[in-house]
Parts: C-alpha cells; structure tokens; sequence
C-alpha cells in the first residue's frame, strides 16, 4: 500500500492551463474516482502522476518521496490505458511476462507470477491465447494483469471500461473493485459516468476546468453537492431559480423558509425526494412526460414559470400528460451565485 499527494499541481499546453494547482491527498489502499466531462483534465492528472506527462507545476510525492521528475518506468506505478495498448503479435502469457523480462527476473519466477495474477482476473488457462481470440473484456483483463504482475505500489486506470457494452463494464468494475480490496493497493480511476464513481470509489473528486470542485464521500456528494455544477453532474438534481424576501422563497409552488439574505437562489432537489400526487385544486404542475423504467416512473413536470423538473411517480395512479398535480420537495438545499448556502438538506412544505 501507498499514500499520493498532489501539492500544487499544474499542467498547461501552449499557455492554456488544462490542470489548475489541485492539491489531493489519496491515503493507503483507497480507491479514488477522478470524475468530470471531457476536458476537465483528469487524464492528464493521471498521466502526470504515471510519468507520461511532465508537470508545469507542483510535485507528485509517493509515501513521502518526490517522484516528480522521476520517469514512468521507475515510478512505483502501474498504468492500465482506456485503449488496452497490448501487442497483438504476442500472446496473453508474453504481453502479462514483458515488464517482469525487462526487470530480468528468473524464467520460474516470471511463470509463477503471470500464472499468480492470471488467477487473480480471472483468466486462468488463458496464457497461451493470442490476444485477437480475446473478447474485449477479457483483453482489458490483460491489461490489468500486466500492470499488477509488477507489483505497483500505485494502481492508475484510465477509463479502462470505455469502450465496452454497460453490462461488461457493470461486471468489470465489480472485478476491478473486488481484485483492489484484495490487494488492498492505492487506486487512482478516471472515468466520466458517474454511476461508475458512484458504484466503485472511496472518495470521488468532481473536476471543472482543470480544477477540484468538490472531493468527498460518495454519500456526501450525491446528498450534498457544494457546488451547482456538482450538484448537476453527480445524478439528476431539479434546479429551480427563485427570489427570496424576508427570509422566504417567492415560488407560489413551495412555501421555504431558510435564513437567507434577501436575493436570488434556486432550489435544489432530488427527484426521487420529490414527493407528487394528482391536484385537488389547480395544483402546482402539469404532467408533460410519463417514463416507465420497470422500477419506477418518472415523471417530467412543468411548473408554472415553465421551468421542467422530474418527479418519481406512485405506480399504482394513472399518470398521463396534461395532468395538473401538487408537488412537495421532501429535502431541498439552496444555491446562490453557484455555491451551496444550506450545508444540511430543508424541509419543504408545498405551498397551499
């Protein structure tokens, strides 16, 4: 096991900085989900901590040492590309046994080791195929083995379930999350679905723009989200623009009250914490869409104002569109100017 810190670190390509002073600390054994959309600079964080990219700025320390200028085939890392980067011409066994050769390890002790960490992904028996009999995921097992087979204090994985079908990578990441807890090694993972970092990290760090948003529990990030570009990426979250006046919101749709300075915010809110039911009286939405995931409906209503937001719906009452309904938010958080204002979730009662 190891412990990565980041202090500082820059990267910057013809005087655009893609990668912003971020500062991380990943302790031993986590797994760590570096999540944002494309140009966020999480690749580039992972390739500067692997030795493929050189920092602008900032160091790149592994259990205290600076490895900074270090290069990648002597840093105590192992990197697992999205593009799997096997060689074709050679078989599972010679692709898993080429980093242990360069290192001039004893014929025994290669075998013994490829054959050690074949077993650990699941893959045993499968030495002698050539890597084009492989299906995808088996290839990308390979290429997770020739990284551990050489014992990396640090695991890096690169969108490695990109390119394969959901329910590949749904069991993958399962494999990937078992095989890490067993080794108990430090694993740094970029991907941009968030259901991936959900499902697998530790701790997930939200990247914007090549800089840390929010760094935290997935729980806290779903439930707490501190920023409102975090708060829209991680999940669906209902963003309603509103005034408040005394301490109130002006939506004629929801009676909040929060101890709030007088302005602009929006009002934030989980679908599934939505409560919705057919209207008594004019009601506070109108039913646009009805979408039946076999789990649960959703449901996608338009307020008054026009703004769209989703509701879970009851399975056992006939929605339909054009249908006017009361909604009440069971848990609300505030936002102005992009920034959380309430640090605990509210209670929202609908206004009558």
């Amino acid at each position: 096991m190891a412990r990565l810190t980041l202090s500082g670190l820059t990267k910057s390509f013809g005087g655009l900085d893609v990668v912003k002073a971020v500062d991380l600390e990943v302790t031993d054994g986590e797994l760590v989900c570096l999540l944002g959309p494309s140009g966020s600079g999480k690749s580039t964080i992972l390739r500067m901590i692997g030795g493929f990219e050189g920092p602008s700025g900032g160091a790149i320390r592994i259990d205290g040492e600076d490895v900074t200028a270090v290069p990648p085939e002597r840093r105590p890392t192992g990197m697992v590309f999205q593009s799997h980067a096997l060689w074709s011409h050679m078989d599972v066994f010679a692709n898993i046994a080429f980093g242990l050769k360069l290192r001039h390890l004893p014929r025994a002790e290669i075998r013994s080791k490829v054959e050690a960490v074949l077993e650990l992904v699941g893959l045993a028996g499968y030495g002698s195929r050539r890597v084009w009999q492989l299906s995808g995921g088996q290839q990308q097992r390979v290429a997770i083995a020739r990284s551990l087979v050489l014992e990396p204090k640090i695991l890096l994985l690169d969108e490695p379930f990109a390119s394969l079908d959901q329910h590949l990578r749904e069991r993958l990441r399962e494999e990937v999350r078992d095989i890490q807890q067993r080794l108990g090694i430090t694993t740094l993972f970029v991907t941009h679905g968030q259901d991936e970092a959900l499902a697998l990290a530790d701790r997930i760090v939200v990247l914007k723009d090549g800089a840390i948003e929010q760094t935290d529990r997935p729980s806290a990030l779903y439930r707490r989200p501190a920023t409102r570009f975090v708060a829209g990426f991680i999940g669906h979250m209902n963003l309603v623009p509103t005034e408040f006046r005394a301490g109130r919101s002006t939506r004629p749709e929801f009676a909040l009250a929060a101890e709030v300075s007088d302005g602009p915010a929006e009002i934030a809110f989980r679908p599934e914490a939505t409560g919705v039911r057919p209207a008594q009286g004019a009601g506070h939405a109108v039913v646009y869409r009805v979408t039946d995931f076999g789990t649960h409906l959703t449901l996608d209503l338009d307020l008054e104002d026009g703004t769209r937001i989703k509701a879970h719906g009851a399975g056992s009452i006939a929605w339909s569109p054009g249908q006017r309904v009361e909604v009440t938010p069971a848990e609300v958080l505030l936002y102005r100017d992009g920034v959380l204002l309430s640090t605990e979730p509210r209670t929202a009662a609908a206004a009558a």
